[in-house]
């Protein structure tokens, strides 16, 4: 646990002798806000150090956070479906035995012990964990590292003060009024239509500005325009919106925006294909699964013949360290697998790839795609991986020339398999076929070793006997 969400899980606020506040710890990755999903608990429950106690969706994944308190719940500071920023005050419990005296206080578990286990958002994304890495300049010198710049504004926590909700206050003119904005995210999206964020009336706890009350702005800001163009003649088009329906880009949506623009910004990337001759692959999965009695999914086999091209062919295997300028090659293969779940596109990664055995491989591809049903990962399966495998036949497409996946330097896509006309020795048949498309970023690599892995992941589905000098 970082130390910015340990201070997060023990800050509270008190409401009087023996209650404290739970608040929302540090995000993390520049996050900072989540909606709360739902509660596990009700006021006057009782309820113990480490208890789950409230589901939260942030933009990486949706996640139980643990009470640090022991003690009965007297108030629940947010409802289902409110957007809470970091440093926002989710509940207050009144700790068993206050009152009784200081030594009766409970201690927060975060401060007696380092092995809670509790599962929180905003671990962040680590670096991949490499056994050897090399590193490869790729811009001369060693690039300095980027200077510090002044880190946002801290979040405003309430005041002992402060009461659970806030009381009535006498209407103020739009001049006067100055509300407590926590998000910066907030301030950007009110500057950005011409609004300042403080000057809004705040629906959120201590009368915090929040995304809904920013958006409310815009909308009566545009009807008023509107409003004001009909009357003084402007023709308008009878219903025109009408019928249109609006998303905000937040959430998960928002980061998948951002990372894909990014990344079609930052790279010079190629994309290679060929199309692949599949009849001898579907031929082995049907052997293996009557020899073993097991069940062998086409994804995880050819997850094998990915890792092992992978270890014949290293840069591939590879990130982009743009501080550094340089090209710093994994020692350990973290596959991560493209998958689209009910919140969006996710890339959940299994770590280790290139220790496991088939068998090993095949079990946790498959427990990966089946959490793919629900999108509720943990934090620690969406980081850290090195090379991404997208396998979009799925959706019943032959081919695709898919975006990278920051800072991996390459990924490779598989399409649909269908019969086609083939032609093997000299005679013209019909065969199982399906297209691999692989794109690469020609900042790490050239076209030759992107063409000789394919090449062989190639050669391993038309004739999957051929890894066997491989493994």
């Amino acid at each position: 646990m970082s130390a910015d969400m340990s201070t997060g899980m023990r800050g509270t606020n008190e409401r009087g002798a023996g209650s404290r506040e739970f608040i929302l710890p540090d995000l993390g990755e520049g996050l900072t806000e989540a909606e709360l999903i739902s509660w596990k608990v009700a006021v006057g429950d009782t309820v113990h150090v480490d208890q789950m106690v409230v589901e939260v969706e942030s933009a990486k994944s949706v996640v139980e956070l643990p009470c640090p308190y022991a003690g009965q719940i007297t108030a629940l500071l947010a409802e289902a479906g409110d957007t809470v920023s970091a440093g926002q005050a989710l509940l207050s419990v009144a700790e068993a035995g206050a009152g009784t005296g200081a030594d009766d206080e409970s201690t927060p578990l975060a401060e007696t012990s380092e092995s809670s286990g509790a599962n929180l958002i905003g671990y962040g994304t680590s670096e991949p964990k490499t056994r050897s890495s090399k590193r490869r300049s790729f811009g001369g010198k060693r690039a300095a590292a980027p200077e510090e710049t002044d880190s946002a504004p801290a979040v405003p926590t309430l005041s002992p003060d402060t009461p659970s909700r806030p009381p009535v206050e006498t209407p103020m003119t739009e001049g006067d009024r100055v509300s407590p904005v926590s998000s910066p995210l907030v301030r950007k999206l009110a500057k950005d239509h011409g609004l300042s964020a403080k000057h809004l009336a705040g629906t959120g706890v201590g009368g915090v500005v929040t995304r809904a009350d920013v958006l409310a702005a815009i909308e009566s800001d545009g009807a008023a325009e509107h409003s004001s163009a009909t009357s003084a003649g402007v023709p308008t088009s009878a219903g025109q919106g009408e019928r249109d329906t609006r998303t905000p880009i937040t959430g998960l949506r928002k980061v998948v925006s951002e990372r894909l623009a990014r990344s079609r910004q930052e790279i010079p990337e190629a994309t290679i294909w060929l199309d692949v001759d599949a009849t001898e692959l579907l031929n082995t999965k049907r052997a293996l699964e009557a020899r073993t009695g097991e069940k062998y999914s086409l994804l995880s086999l050819v997850a094998r013949f990915v890792v092992a091209g992978l270890k014949k062919y290293p840069i591939i295997n590879s990130s982009i360290d743009t501080a550094a300028g340089e090209i710093v090659t994994h020692g350990d293969i973290n596959l991560g697998l493209a998958a689209q779940t009910p919140r969006g596109l996710m890339v959940p990664v299994v770590h280790g790839a290139d220790q496991m055995s088939l068998r090993q491989l095949r079990d946790r591809v498959g427990e990966t795609v089946g959490k793919a049903s629900t999108g509720k990962f943990d934090p620690s399966d969406l980081s850290s991986g090195t090379f991404t495998l997208n396998n979009y036949g799925v959706f019943g497409v032959d081919g695709s020339a898919p975006i990278i996946n920051l800072p991996e330097v390459a990924m490779l896509g598989l399409g649909r398999i269908k019969e086609r006309p083939w032609v093997v020795d000299g005679e013209l048949t019909v065969r199982k076929v399906m297209y691999l498309s692989f794109v690469f970023d020609h900042r790490a690599c050239d076209g030759q070793e992107p063409s000789e892995f394919l090449t062989f992941v190639a050669d391993c589905i038309e004739n999957p006997i051929s890894l066997l000098p491989e493994l």
